[in-house]
This record gives structure tokens, C-alpha cells and sequence, in this order.
């Protein structure tokens, strides 16, 4: 089993004020926990992923939002405010780019079987990011744009995409709402920030809200009796990770309760289905998790279970 880490350096360049909690830094706390772990030797790496093309972007987003985006972006110094926490620096389309474009390439290397599954470590995030509009720190759906890519390039016919963030992923929702070849299934606090996702579930959607200080034995509950058999019956080629670590007990910016050992169970299950069902194919990108210390645990049992280390 060959799992891939991508990264790249510009999605460092990408920042948002001192003080914000989506920060450069969380890149580097996975990369640290990563090698103490003694995880990293085992991983494939790849730093040097493309941008991601405007076309590429363009299945996902609506052609005026990107270049609305792309000019807004334009500048030199400073911060240019997008929404009441959402900010774009002068590095931040070339980091938004690339994060997509990182998404894009790892897909590529899983569909060819060059990798068995791949974590990809970029930032920004994008599961808030809606067809026509960036939010909640994201400007372009990572996932959703790497789905497209499997399903209108590569030609897959069905993908499935898994968000386990604190936050509902209310941005993968919008760009994928009844689309027949896209599953999304997906747990989060609930009543919070999006503060969408309850309003009834569409015919590819199953979102289950949870309440504050809800554990990880009510989430494993939730992914045997719900998520499990609902991917069985989709039956996908593929599955994406949108892979938030912010509902951690010691994340600040949710209230739910979950650890280590919850991260790695969830993945153990997704990676026992993909094995079964979808000759292995996953790839998972970073959406949350702001306590550096619990990001860096949580990936690092996440990736370890990807890469068949849990044995």
C-alpha cells in the first residue's frame, strides 16, 4: 500500500492576520507530528503539484466568481477583506490555486494506481466555498474541484465524498446538490457556523447534525448505521475526504468531543469500504482543525491508518 503526501510551499504564502486562527502554522504541525511519529518515511511525498487551470476551477465554480476572485486578488501588500473572517492576502490566489491544483494531481496519481491513497496537507480550505462565493476561510472547493476532475475528465461515473469537519460542508453541498454521481455524507455541530446542512436532506446528500459536546461513540453510531450502508448502496469508484480535525475536545472553534483514536476509527472504516468497494481510491484534504497540537495528532493517526500502519 503507497500513500501519497502532497503539499506545496505556496500553500504557506496564503495568511490571514497574526491573530487568525488559519494560520501557516498548521501545515508545519502536521509536517512536525508527521516525522515524531515516524510516519513521514513511509509516505510517498510530493511538493511540486500545478495550478490548478481556470477550467478545472470552472467545473466547480461559476466562470464569473473565478475571475471576480482572480482580480480581487490583484494586489500588493495588506489584506483585502472577503467576508467578516475570510481575508486574501497578496499571495493568496497563487496558494488557492495550488491548493486545488495539489487536490487535482493526487487524484490523478490515485485513479492511475501510481498511489494507493493520498493525503493531501494544503490550505486553504474549501468546503465552505460555494459555487458563486468564497466564505468561512475558503475560496475554492478543493474536494468538490477534484471530484469534478475524477468525474468529467477521468471519466468516472460515481464518487463519494466524505466531510467530517465540526462545520457542514455547506459549500460541497451547493456545487454538488442533485448530482446523481456524487454522494456526499457528512457529521456537524449543529446549530454552528455554517448553520445549514439541517434543513433536510436532497437525494445525494446525507447530513447528520449532532449537538454540542456530542463524543466519538455517537459518531461511530453514526458511521456504521448511517454513513456505511448508504456508501454501500452508492456503490462509489472513488472517495473523497473532506478531512476537518476541529470537532477534537481540545479545538476551540466547535464544542464536540472527539480524539485521536475517533480519527483514526473513522478512517479505519473508510479505508476497510474503499478496499471492498472502490479498489482502495481515496484521497483526503485538510479542511479544519486550529489547536495545532490536536491537528497534528489527529492527522498523523488519520495518515497512519491510510498508509496501512495501524496493523
Amino acid at each position: 500500500m503507497t500513500t501519497g503526501f502532497y503539499t506545496h510551499a505556496d500553500c504557506a504564502l496564503h495568511e490571514m492576520g497574526a491573530d487568525h486562527p488559519e494560520c501557516p502554522q498548521r501545515l508545519a504541525a502536521i509536517e512536525d507530528r508527521l516525522i515524531a511519529a515516524q510516519i513521514a518515511p513511509w509516505l510517498e511525498r510530493h511538493d511540486d503539484a500545478p495550478f490548478a487551470s481556470l477550467e478545472a476551477l470552472e467545473r466547480a465554480h461559476s466562470a464569473l466568481y473565478v475571475a471576480d476572485l482572480k482580480q480581487r486578488g490583484d494586489f500588493t501588500e495588506g489584506h483585502e477583506w472577503i467576508d467578516a473572517d475570510t481575508l486574501m492576502n497578496p499571495h493568496t490566489w497563487q496558494a488557492a490555486l495550488r491548493a486545488a491544483g495539489t487536490a487535482i494531481s493526487a487524484t490523478d496519481a490515485v485513479i492511475d494506481g501510481h498511489l494507493h491513497n493520498a493525503f493531501c496537507a494544503i490550505r486553504p480550505p474549501g468546503h465552505h466555498a460555494t459555487r458563486d462565493q468564497a466564505m468561512g476561510f475558503c475560496f475554492f472547493g478543493n474536494v468538490a474541484v477534484a471530484a469534478r476532475h475524477a468525474l468529467d475528465v477521468r471519466g468516472l461515473e460515481r464518487v463519494a465524498i466524505v466531510d467530517f469537519d465540526v462545520h457542514h460542508g455547506n459549500g460541497t453541498q451547493d456545487i454538488f446538490r442533485g448530482d446523481a454521481r456524487v454522494l456526499m455524507v457528512s457529521f456537524f455541530q449543529h446549530p454552528f457556523y455554517p448553520y445549514s446542512g439541517a434543513e433536510g436532506n436532497q437525494s445525494n446528500m446525507l447530513n447528520v447534525p449532532v449537538p454540542a459536546y456530542t463524543r466519538g461513540d455517537v459518531v461511530r453510531r453514526i458511521v456504521t448505521e448511517q454513513w456505511l450502508p448508504r456508501l454501500r448502496e452508492f456503490a462509489p469508484q472513488m472517495l473523497f475526504i473532506s478531512a476537518g480535525f476541529d470537532a477534537h475536545r481540545e479545538d476551540d472553534m466547535g464544542q464536540m468531543g472527539l480524539v485521536e483514536d475517533d480519527y483514526a476509527w473513522i478512517t479505519r472504516q473508510l479505508v476497510d469500504f474503499a478496499e471492498a468497494q472502490c479498489e482502495g481510491r481515496i484521497v483526503s484534504c485538510l479542511e479544519g482543525g486550529y489547536n495545532l497540537s490536536a491537528l497534528g495528532r489527529s492527522v498523523a493517526e488519520h495518515v497512519r491508518v491510510l498508509a496501512g500502519l495501524d496493523g
